[in-house]
């Protein structure tokens, strides 16, 4: 990936904890062309997962790179949103500053959109919280599906979830979304729970974190010790999962994760398991395969990569005076 072209990327996230982790990764991951942070609602109502993002890139100093806030509510109608992990504003216990960073005057989708209209070569789309934003634009431009690389999602399950017995967050928040993605036709690569709970963030990151100094990785190192008792308390976990950033780190480094093809269909309607993603590893179904999913993580190599982009981020902050290319060179 470093002797290639950056890969250009919209990042579509729910910030949440893990998002601005994945945020500051393909920020400062030189094999990322970032386009665009677009929002949805998730992890917190679209207003606060929005101030959150425009709060994070203003950190990383994202000022070129527009944002803009997405579908408030899952395309059946309703909203969730996951306050007993991430707090009542979404990234509690993070001390970020204020936006200095405006608001994109269009929708994400209309933003997104007018970004693969114009783009010189296909766009990769890495969604990190539930798939509205993503499954609307396929719905209302599927003339632009050609213009998408391949769509890498933070999301579903081989097996058990984290939002009910079976369902994972993002997909359980908007079933009906995942279910227009898996079935596009596009290629897309599914980084579940099976993967990003092997990204764990144990007592020698926090070392590596704080050695790091300076305030942004002060405030990544604050994240995470709110984020960690969180899933303490939660899940009985001894260490945070940080889920969204394995998606980043896949399109960036595609040997950290180990994927096998398979067909991956959601559950719409079971009273039990609405949100479930059903992934034939097996192949018992005689379905075709259509997702890549992520089953095995290079933990120490991933982490490598979190920790690097941090520390270029705060040893060299991104400015608005440099095209992209510039952004992400020595």
């Amino acid at each position: 990936m470093d002797h290639q072209s950056p890969v250009p990327v919209v990042l579509d996230c729910d910030p949440g904890h893990d998002d601005m982790f994945a945020i500051l990764l393909a920020a400062a991951h030189p094999g990322i062309d970032l386009l665009a942070v677009t929002t949805v609602a998730g992890n917190g109502p679209l207003d606060k997962v929005t101030h959150n993002a425009l709060r994070i890139c203003t950190a990383a100093g994202l000022h070129g790179i527009p944002v803009a806030a997405g579908a408030d509510r899952a395309l059946a109608g309703g909203q969730d949103t996951a306050p007993r992990i991430h707090g009542d504003s979404a990234l509690d216990g993070t001390e970020l500053p204020e936006p200095e960073i405006p608001l994109a005057a269009d929708d994400a989708v209309t933003v997104t959109a007018r970004l693969l209209e114009t783009a010189s070569r296909p766009v990769t789309i890495a969604a990190t919280g539930p798939l509205t934003n993503v499954a609307s634009l396929l719905r209302d431009r599927p003339d632009l599906t050609e213009k998408i690389e391949r769509i890498v999602f933070m999301g579903g399950s081989t097996g058990r979830g984290n939002r009910t017995p079976l369902a994972e967050f993002n997909i359980w928040a908007d079933p009906e979304a995942a279910d227009i993605v898996l079935r596009s036709g596009l290629p897309l690569l599914m980084c579940g729970l099976d993967v990003t709970h092997q990204a764990l963030a144990g007592p020698e990151v926090f070392a590596r974190l704080r050695a790091i100094g300076g305030g942004l990785a002060a405030t990544c190192a604050a994240s995470l010790e709110f984020y960690g008792n969180a899933y303490r308390e939660v899940y009985g976990m001894p260490a945070p999962p940080l889920h969204d950033p394995v998606a980043i780190a896949a399109i960036v480094a595609p040997e950290v994760v180990r994927c096998v093809e398979a067909p991956v269909a959601v559950e719409l309607t079971g009273e039990h398991t609405r949100g479930a993603t059903v992934v034939d590893l097996y192949r018992v179904t005689g379905a075709r395969p259509n997702a890549q999913v992520a089953l095995e993580l290079d933990r120490e190599r991933f982490w490598d990569l979190m920790l690097d982009a941090v520390r270029t981020l705060a040893d060299r902050p991104v400015t608005a005076d440099r095209p992209p290319a510039e952004r992400r060179s020595g």
